[in-house]
């Protein structure tokens, strides 16, 4: 994730002109820190133009305030005699104009002033300004995604009479053939250059269909969606396709992956498959407690929660297992389902703690948290969606969705020890007696 520079990275910052107008990118850093209407009142020019090019129903009120700012600074307010400049600027009335706000190139009246000293009329710079602007496509889509449904997007169209607005029909095929070709360089970009320590997977329902989703760890800590997949995790051959498309894509494997999972079944079986000597997984913590709990009456889930969260949080393998295997025999007087579900898979959700690194990256890695985190995001851009019509209308959508939280993750917490990770995995995966391992089969 791109971070906004300091004040510390500006170059010499005590000789900027405090006075100066924004520009066009520092207007849109501005617009997102601006949380009210009262702060948005004092903002530039600039600013307020960028609130216009997401929201286009106060476009002809506030190009029409904005140009009139200018007017007033330099022609005085309408009808006053107390005039700026000594009076060399009068009003002189308006001209037909037009600016592209968004996908819109909107009419609107120009106002025109005289110099009354050399007799030349003119408009305010702030219009030419706007007029070069560039086309707002980009913006658009986000527009979409955060909310302006197409339907939306033609009422306000439309509502500039005389315009020359695009129809809803004309705006749903810009939408389509962005998202398809976003949809194509997601599902196609190189992984070459990621160097990955982990892989993430779960998945999310959409329009009730199953999404399963990678998200990538760097060794870095960075968090970059990799891919995902139609399908449900209960069968492994849809997750193999998965694994296989990702390494064709260049995932690079031979320094040992983490795969943190929920405890499905297909998930397990397909990376075992496809990794085998490669990876391990860490089933997440938090599935796992919760699926226990839930064979217990709901008066004792709180105490019970408590009590493996406990014995999770033991430092050393050593003490973890010892805590859980006497919450097995506990709960095995109690509630044997509960028991044997405490017991299955119990070895790879202390995967960390046998690697010796779960102090160090187990906040991060001990649970799916993190792609919960970006399935919640995702569900931020296309929750507005009303109707869903098909697979390709999904996948489009989602990669649109996965796109756009990309650029608001941040590092995973205790990044900086993944490099133990890394050195952890290779010591239990023998790569340093076997350096000479066979690639993956197909």
């Amino acid at each position: 994730m791109s971070t906004q520079p300091t004040d510390s990275d500006t170059e010499n910052p005590s000789d900027e002109d405090p006075t100066a107008e924004p520009s066009a990118g520092s207007a849109y850093a501005q617009l997102l820190a601006t949380s009210s209407l009262e702060e948005l009142e004092e903002k530039p020019w600039e600013v307020k133009l960028a609130l216009l090019q997401h929201h286009l129903e106060l476009a002809r009120i506030f190009v029409g305030e904005l140009l009139e700012e200018e007017v007033e600074k330099k022609a005085g307010t309408r009808y006053s005699h107390d005039k700026p400049h000594d009076g060399r600027y009068s009003r002189w009335g308006t001209n037909p104009g037009s600016i592209r706000i968004g996908e819109e190139k909107v009419p609107i009246p120009v106002p025109r002033m005289v110099d009354t000293e050399t007799e030349e009329t003119f408009s305010p710079d702030r219009y030419f300004q706007m007029k070069e602007l560039p086309e707002m496509s980009e913006k658009m889509q986000e527009a979409i995604l955060l909310g302006l449904s197409q339907g939306d997007y033609e009422r306000v169209a439309s509502s500039f009479a005389g315009g020359f607005g695009l129809s809803q029909s004309a705006v749903s095929e810009r939408f389509i053939e962005r998202s398809a070709k976003a949809l194509e360089e997601f599902e196609t970009r190189s992984l070459e250059d990621l160097d990955l320590v982990a892989l993430i997977m779960d998945a999310k329902h959409v329009a009730g269909k199953q999404m399963l989703v990678a998200l990538g760890v760097t060794a870095g800590g960075r968090k970059i969606p990799l891919s995902f997949e139609e399908a449900s995790t209960e069968h492994h051959e849809p997750v193999k396709t998965l694994l296989r498309e990702l390494i064709d894509r260049g995932l690079s494997y031979d320094r040992g992956l983490l795969f943190v999972t929920d405890g499905a079944r297909g998930l397990h079986k397909a990376i075992r498959e496809i990794f085998s000597g490669y990876g391990l997984i860490q089933r997440c913590q938090w599935h796992k407690r919760e699926n226990i709990v839930g064979y217990l009456p709901k008066s004792d889930r709180k105490k019970w929660r408590r009590k493996l969260r406990r014995a999770y949080q033991k430092p050393t393998y050593e003490e973890a297992k010892s805590a859980l295997t006497d919450l097995h025999d506990e709960l095995q007087e109690i509630n044997r389902s509960a028991a044997r579900s405490l017991q299955e898979g119990l070895e790879e959700t202390l995967t960390l703690h046998r690697l010796g690194v779960f102090e160090e990256v187990g906040r991060s890695l001990k649970t799916t948290n993190a792609i919960e985190n970006l399935n919640s995001l995702v569900e931020d851009y296309i929750g507005n969606v009303k109707r869903w019509h098909h697979s390709e209308q999904r996948a489009r959508w989602f990669a649109l969705g996965l796109l756009e939280a990309e650029q608001r993750m941040n590092r995973i917490a205790g990044h900086e020890d993944l490099p133990k990770l890394r050195d952890a995995l290779q010591r239990e995966l023998d790569f340093e007696e076997d350096s000479e391992k066979e690639p993956l089969s197909e």
